[in-house]
């Protein structure tokens, strides 16, 4: 199989300039998104969508997709390019919050709801059997709901990993973040590049081995001076993890304190990385592009994905 070829593109705006013109954000409109909205603030429900200002609000609230986040405000881990609160919540945790989540799935436009959350390294199980009383509540209220657990490490406990793919998850997503170079620079040190592969591996084996479809989704950001032979072999290295679907976006500096951004990718470059994520190393979906973010149009890559597997079976029952 031919590689693909990236475009050779003329000089990108400077990242200490003002940004470039594809990375301004539309706002969201349409009769959809404004059912949707009315339908949360109707039950006093927000989403991450809303309150994180995200530019692909208009587009994943159209397709029926909305995030949440789970387990407060406060993270015990220090990303440097994350711009959550770092702290200790000390142990606290909502235990109303599943009841409270389980809402969601009354919401009529909403057809697929992504939960993610800080990371909660104080917390015993580091907060998994949180996300799983979640999930079973979700799913008594609505089974039909598609439901995505966007994770933190759990630091790499496999009992943890688990209890998700047990509570009836129908995605299963942890950010693998940058190239294995820059992950020390980028994490916090209590995150790891090989502890990140062994999560997401740890749940397509431990689904298969329970013989319950799931699929494994992560993301990598772009822009934090990787090069391409870098971020080919971290592809390469999820999709031997096993996982399904991939998500590429550009880099974003939240604050002076974060990381700088080290270039602009063109979104011309972002679709040949695309097509190398699909033809050349296997994932059923990538979606990639400077606005795209771990969470964007979930619904629209699991519904992809799903395809893509049934097209699968159907080639290996010719003969």
């Amino acid at each position: 199989m031919a590689l693909t070829t990236l475009p050779v593109l003329e000089a990108v705006p400077s990242p200490t300039g003002p940004k470039p013109p594809w990375l301004k954000m539309r706002l969201p409109t349409g009769e959809t998104v404004a059912n949707l909205r009315n339908s949360l603030r109707e039950r006093n429900l927000y989403t991450v969508c809303e309150e994180a200002r995200c530019p692909n609000l208009g587009e994943c609230w159209a397709g029926g997709t909305a995030t949440i986040m789970l387990m407060g405000d406060v993270c015990t881990r220090g990303c440097r390019f994350c711009a959550v609160k770092s702290g200790n919540p000390q142990g606290w945790l909502d235990a109303d919050e599943p009841a409270k989540v389980a809402r969601y799935a009354e919401v009529p436009g909403l057809k697929y709801l992504v939960l993610t959350s800080v990371d909660r390294d104080d917390l015993p199980d580091l907060g998994a059997g949180h996300y799983a009383a979640t999930i079973r509540a979700l799913k008594t209220v609505r089974a039909s709901l598609l439901v995505e657990a966007l994770t933190p490490d759990f630091q790499g406990r496999p009992a943890c990993v688990q209890a998700i793919v047990d509570s009836g998850v129908d995605v299963f997503a942890h950010n693998l973040e940058t190239v294995e170079r820059l992950h020390r620079r980028v994490r916090d040190a209590r995150a790891g590049y090989a502890q990140t592969l062994s999560v997401l591996a740890e749940a397509k084996r431990h689904a298969a081995a329970s013989g319950r479809p799931l699929f494994t989704k992560s993301s990598i950001m772009l822009g934090l001076g990787e090069t391409d032979a870098e971020l080919r072999a971290a592809m390469t290295d999820l999709r031997a993890a096993g996982v399904d679907i991939l998500t590429l976006g550009q880099y974003l500096r939240p604050t002076t304190w974060h990381l700088p951004v080290e270039r602009y990718v063109h979104p011309d470059e972002f679709a040949a990385w695309a097509r190398v994520a699909e033809d050349e190393i296997g994932f059923a979906h990538c979606a990639s592009g400077p606005l795209v973010r771990s969470s964007y149009k979930a619904a629209e890559h699991f519904v992809l994905a799903r395809r893509g597997e049934v097209a699968e079976t159907a080639s290996r029952m010719v003969i």
